[in-house]
């Protein structure tokens, strides 16, 4: 076989792309509406096409590549992203920005269970296969810090579409690398995707997602909130129906009967539901209320991520120690403990004392995904690993998507409820749905009462924070205990004949 390593290096190199393009957008998007004259409704679908063609399809790719080999579609998956991102960054208009965002999200689906079912079929040694999949969840972290640092920097020299153009010399040599170094691997006896259940599969998960994020803005009572999720659950069920009747599934769902894969899913799931709160939190945090400038923020937040890398590859000494069950309960733990600290925050900031809760946190982070990732490959066989990698991909995109829509729902809510008891005549309107919404009113307003809207705003955010911290730092102690008793049991160690044990 050719070097394991090498293979790990081209996957983590794409990896650490795809984490990073997801959050250098939200630095450009201002920029968007006065370059491209994008209205809110075309902003909201800039921001959303990559995430709904992604989620979508991720089970679809998954299984594509274990039928025609894995790294022949992670290559056609990288040529197709840094195409997809030359067009991205030259898109006059955005009707062509948020098509070729979809062609972006249709890449991206194939790029990221490619690279785990990679790592998973090259390192077949359990330890090294632990410490290697430690790495490239080391490297996903370390993409979501750097993303805002390096989208920071393009913004403040170049135009926004540099922060898609950088993605294409990185693209080709991840194709270049790929080409020379990965082994080809797929199911030798995999048949013909099924194409209604591909198509169940993206219309039951893009239905859902869509009535998560609508009703984030609307409300969850909202009739079109209910139609939408009504009608995702009824596509996924259908669609899980349907695996049960094939002789080769999409998705084998007895994998959900083995304990390390089921609550390893789950666990992720709710994990991410709460983390994702964390940058949706400190991105308005340190620039709304502290006035940092975004590339300031970025900075404020990359020992974090850089901290999730670490975490990553410590995770697989840590397991032959306390355990699977031990190694994400304490991970969840830590991060309990860090949104603890968070709901103590105010206008001020002594970033010194910050900064230990922020790497505390970071480092559960890495321990969390490091090992249920893990998990999850290591309990499916082999030759099904692009459709596990899916299954573990969906659930940590639908978690995010979750968090951001319910625990945002929280924050807005008390920030609103914040804004109300002032009984200030200037919090109104685009004041009220949220702390940008305040600060862009505050401009049209004379420098009092611009100044007294400003900081009702900011204290009514602090609220919310302190309310949002507390709540998220709960459910990560709920989800820790789930962990610690859904994965007790399960081996440290998960050889390939364990597998129809664990």
């Amino acid at each position: 076989m050719k070097n394991k390593w090498s293979c790990l290096a081209v996957a983590c190199l794409a990896t650490l792309l795809l984490s990073l393009d997801l959050t250098v957008l939200h630095l450009a998007l201002p920029t968007l509406v006065t370059d491209l004259g994008a209205n809110s409704t075309q902003l909201l679908w800039i921001g959303d096409m990559y995430g709904f063609a992604l989620a979508g399809l991720l089970v679809t790719m998954g299984n594509l590549g274990d039928r025609i080999g894995r790294k022949r579609l992670l290559l056609i998956g990288a040529a197709t992203f840094g195409a997809a991102s030359a067009v991205t960054a030259y898109a006059p208009n955005a009707e062509l920005l948020i098509a070729a965002r979809a062609l972006l999200g249709v890449a991206g689906a194939t790029i990221m269970p490619s690279t785990l079912s990679i790592v998973r079929n090259v390192f077949t040694e359990p330890g090294e296969r632990t410490a290697a999949i430690g790495i490239w969840s080391g490297m996903s972290a370390a993409g979501f810090a750097v993303g805002p640092v390096v989208g920071g920097l393009l913004l403040g020299h170049f135009w926004w579409g540099s922060v898609f153009l950088i993605n294409v010399p990185i693209m080709l040599l991840v194709l270049a690398a790929g080409i020379m170094v990965l082994p080809e691997s797929r199911n030798p006896h995999a048949g013909r995707i099924d194409l209604a259940s591909a198509a169940l599969s993206f219309a039951g998960v893009v239905t859902a997602v869509y009535a998560v994020k609508e009703g984030a803005h609307k409300g969850v009572a909202h009739a079109d909130v209910l139609a939408a999720g009504a009608a995702g659950v009824l596509l996924v069920g259908l669609f899980v129906w349907r695996q049960t009747r094939l002789a080769e599934p999409m998705i084998d769902v007895r994998l959900f009967t083995r304990r390390a894969f089921s609550a390893s899913i789950l666990t992720n799931l709710l994990a991410i539901f709460t983390m994702s709160a964390m940058m949706l939190m400190f991105g308005w945090y340190l620039q709304l209320v502290l006035g940092w400038t975004p590339l300031q923020a970025g900075l404020a937040q990359l020992p974090g991520g850089l901290s999730g890398a670490v975490g990553g590859i410590l995770a697989a000494r840590l397991v032959h120690r306390i355990g699977r069950n031990g190694v994400v309960a304490l991970g969840l733990a830590m991060n309990a403990g860090a949104f603890l600290y968070y709901s103590t925050l105010g206008l001020s900031l002594n970033y010194l004392t910050l900064l230990p809760f922020m790497l505390v946190g970071g480092l559960g982070v890495g321990f969390t995904f490091t090992v249920n990732n893990d998990n999850v490959l290591a309990t499916a066989p082999r030759e099904r690993a692009g459709a596990a990698a899916a299954v573990s991909e969906t659930a940590f995109e639908l978690g995010g998507a979750l968090g951001i829509a319910i625990l945002g729902t929280v924050l807005n809510t008390a920030y609103r409820a914040g804004l109300d008891a002032t009984a200030t005549s200037v919090a109104t309107g685009e004041a009220r749905e949220s702390i940008a919404g305040a600060m862009r009113a505050a401009q049209a307003l004379p420098t009092e009462k611009a100044a007294t809207l400003v900081r009702t705003a900011q204290v009514a955010f602090i609220d919310g924070l302190h309310l949002t911290s507390l709540v998220t730092s709960g459910l990560l102690v709920v989800v820790a205990l789930v962990a610690l008793v859904g994965l007790r049991g399960v081996p440290k160690v998960i050889p390939e004949e364990a597998l129809a044990r664990a």
